[in-house]
Order: structure tokens, then sequence, then C-alpha cells
């Protein structure tokens, strides 16, 4: 399908789009989940105070405030495929593959969001995307019983359906017809408190795990959470203790550092919500919760062995499983990967954008191709400066401590503890996460995009731009 991706007198933009649904989610989660109301107030408290220090881009700090992802589980491959065709009218495609099955919960997922400079500049909203495994259900009945559950719902209504089809085969929706489309979308992920299935049912579900009742037992994929982003997630975390929510335990991701890198999540914990069930019993669900996310670099290939080297290390090494404990000793084994942008940059560690300096608009012309130096010469001598690319994308071993933490679990498993169980047989576990990926795919319709392929292209248009003017080439 082509659609449009500039905004003329007859097509919304997808971006546009895209911006009336994300702010059309808020909206509902915040009535739906009042903490989360609470939650949004709170970070953009302490985002006021950090971001005129922190960020001096104003189209960085107009971004902030609409900074926002949600999350998704589906049923089937079917249900996936629908929400191909329903994100792309959107502008967000599928980037990056998660098997969160090495980590104990049984789903795999890909991130729905936007991929070019201007669209995320415009609204970054993503939707986190899992598929359930439910091969992984190991009693066969049971998992029988759940497919012919999931085989009777239909998770859009017959008008969004006829808003997705008529938008592929006129490539675009009018005005008109793209509101139309997003209160039908928000429909597809309201709450919905009248279970599909009996108590039994629902029980045997949860046992085999919380997250598959979450999934089968429901008329449709309802947001499970949403995030915006803050400057400062531990002075975050400490306001959401104060405040009284039931805060998780401890800050996914990697620890405090002086140049942030990758992504760090926390979250409220899932709230118990009342249910009824199709037999008319009452009980209480919880897996809707809200979370904070702050993001620093996006590491290369190279910088990301080094993360997930030292984060085996620090599992390895510590021996006291206290909380404090753990994040204490988590900083200290950190102190290995460098934390200056200069060194990141010189060891190529991390993605960077390279701007000319006032050094470098004196040297117009000074270089042809063939002598030009290469990217940290022109550094260190002072004609280009660089910034970090910001890591857009999500980390499975702190997702699935997010969700952990939110369905139900009450042991704290550290996520060095996850990432070894990643790395325990690396041939075997790449054979799988491959094949995996391949049925994901199948799903999806379309291949999956890979992120660094997305930051190098922007680290390498950047340097091309910046370069160009030092060779005197105009544009």
């Amino acid at each position: 399908m082509g659609v449009k991706t500039v905004a003329d007198d007859k097509y919304m933009d997808p971006d546009h789009i895209r911006d009336l649904f994300s702010r059309g989610m808020s909206s509902m989660y915040q009535a739906e989940v009042p903490l989360y109301g609470d939650l949004l107030t709170l970070v953009a408290s302490i985002n006021e105070q950090k971001a005129k220090e922190q960020l001096t881009d104003i189209s960085e700090q107009a971004r902030l405030s609409v900074e926002r992802h949600g999350a998704i589980r589906v049923g089937t491959p079917e249900e996936l495929a629908l929400f191909t065709r329903l994100f792309v009218i959107m502008g967000m495609q599928a980037v990056g593959y998660y098997d969160l099955t090495t980590a104990g919960v049984p789903v795999h997922s890909t991130a729905f969001r936007p991929i070019s400079e201007a669209a995320l500049a415009s609204n970054p909203f993503r939707i986190f995307t899992s598929l359930l495994r439910l091969e992984l259900i190991s009693d066969v009945a049971l998992r029988e019983q759940a497919k012919q559950i999931l085989a009777k719902r239909d998770i859009f209504t017959e008008r969004l359906r006829e808003l997705i089809t008529l938008c592929e085969q006129q490539s675009g929706l009018t005005h008109a017809q793209a509101h139309d489309f997003v209160g039908e979308a928000l429909h597809t992920f309201r709450w919905h408190a009248l279970a599909n299935v009996d108590l039994a049912t629902y029980q045997a579900l949860h046992q085999a795990h919380p997250l598959i009742a979450d999934v089968v037992c429901f008329q449709g994929p309802h947001i499970n959470h949403l995030t915006p982003r803050t400057l400062d997630i531990d002075a975050a975390q400490q306001q959401m203790i104060k405040s009284g929510m039931d805060t998780k335990a401890h800050i996914e991701g990697p620890p405090t550092r002086h140049c942030p890198i990758l992504l760090r999540q926390t979250s409220f914990k899932a709230q118990a919500e009342t249910i009824r069930f199709a037999d008319g019993h009452e009980g209480v669900h919880s897996a809707r919760f809200g979370e904070i996310e702050q993001r620093g670099a996006a590491l290369t290939t190279k910088g990301r062995a080094l993360y997930d080297a030292l984060l085996v290390k620090a599992g390895e090494d510590i021996q006291e499983r206290s909380t404090d404990a753990y994040q204490d000793h988590l900083r200290a084994v950190f102190s290995a990967f460098p934390d200056t942008w200069q060194q990141l940059h010189a060891q190529q560690l991390a993605f960077f954008y390279y701007h000319l300096t006032s050094t470098g608009q004196a040297a117009q012309g000074r270089y042809t191709p063939d002598t030009l130096p290469d990217a940290q010469t022109l550094v260190n001598e002072g004609l280009l400066s660089i910034t970090p690319i910001i890591y857009e994308d999500f980390l499975p071993v702190s997702a699935a401590g997010i969700f952990q933490s939110n369905l139900a679990s009450h042991t704290f498993i550290p996520p060095s503890d996850r990432a070894n169980s990643l790395v325990l047989d690396t041939e075997t576990a790449m054979r799988c996460i491959s094949q995996s990926q391949l049925e994901f795919e199948r799903a999806l319709g379309q291949k999956i995009i890979e992120p660094n392929y997305l930051y190098a292209q922007q680290m390498h248009q950047s340097f091309q731009a910046a370069t160009a003017y030092l060779m005197g080439i105009k544009h």
C-alpha cells in the first residue's frame, strides 16, 4: 500500500493522524487509569525543572511534551497482520525484533514506530506490539481451548476494517475519514471489564501464565501501559514513591551515568481492576500500569556488545540479591563503560550527529573528497562537533522485567540474570531467535527493520551534509 507521506489538500498526513491517535490514546488512558494522569503531572513537573538545562534544541523540548509509547499484546498472527495494516496508515513501521521467551515471558515482539527524523520530530509515538506464543502452553487441551477462544473474537470494528481497506485503495484518508479512523482505532485499545470466558477458564490460563490470561480472556488487545519521557528518571522514581504510588522496585536498563545510553524504564505497578466473567462471577485482573522512560544515546554493535557483556558480568559477580545492592554493583561494573561523549565517539561505541563548528564554517572548501580526513580527525581539529543520536527502540531484558513486575510476579529477577539466560548457548539461541523472527515476519507480512541500520544511516547522512561544506559542495 502506498499511503501518502506528504500532506495535500485531499489526504491527511500520516504524521498528523499519528498525532491525533496518540493524543486520543493518552486522554482515553487517563480516563480509564486515573493514576496515569497523576504520573503525567509528576513527570511534567520534573521535566520543566530539567528541560532548560538539558535541552537547548527547541524542537526537542516540544517533542518532550508528546513523547509517548504504548504497548499491546495480540493473540494470533492474523491479529498481528491487521495491526501492521493499521499502523502503516499512521506512518509507523515494524522496527526491531524482541524475543522475550528467553526471559520467561511467552511472547515475541516488535515496535511499530515512525522512522524518519522528520516523522520522529513531528510525533515519536510508538506501540510495542507482542504476539502470544500459544505453543508454549504445555497443557495441550488448554492450548487448543485458548486457540478456539481467540478464533472467535474480532478485535476490529467493521467500520475500522472498511477504513483500512479504503486507505489502501485510495492511498490515503481524507481529513474526515482520518478522524473517523482514529475514533474507530481507539475503540480497539479500550479496556473491556467483561471477560469473554468463564471464571474456571480464566483461572486455568492465569495459572499457565498471567500474560496468557490477559491476552486470551478479553475481547480486545487493551492498551496495557502508556509511557511519558522524563529527563530525570531517578528523580521521578523517588517522587513516585513519595507520592504513594506502588512503584517498581528498581529502574530497568543501564545505571545512572553522566552520558545516558539506551533506555531506562520504571513504572507504577498494575492496578487491580474488577472484571465480570461470562458465567456471571466477578473477580479482579491486574495488567494495566503507568511507565516512564529516559532515553539516551543509541549504541553501535560494538557498544551494545560491551553493554551486554557488562550486564552479564554484573550478574556473575554479585552475591547479594537485594535491589539496592544490585543497583550499586551495576554502577560499579559499568564504570568500565566510557562516560564522555568524546570517548564514546572515539571508540565507536555510540551513534552521533555531526555539526559544523564556527571553525568548520571558516574552512569552506578546504578539502577535496581525496583529502577529507576521517570523522574523528575532524572532531579533534574542532571542525565538527557531535551530539548523540537518541535511542528510539527497546531492550528485551528490560521489557521482560517491566512485564514480569506487572503480572503478579513477586520475585525480583535482576536484569543480569535475564541477560544470562540469553547467552547460555549462543549458537542455539541465535538459531531459535532467527527461526522465531521468520515466523513473526510471516505474520507481519513484511521484513522487520533493523534499528542500527536506521541509526547508521542518520549518522552517515549527517556526516555527508557537514563535510560537503568543507569540500565546497553546494546543495
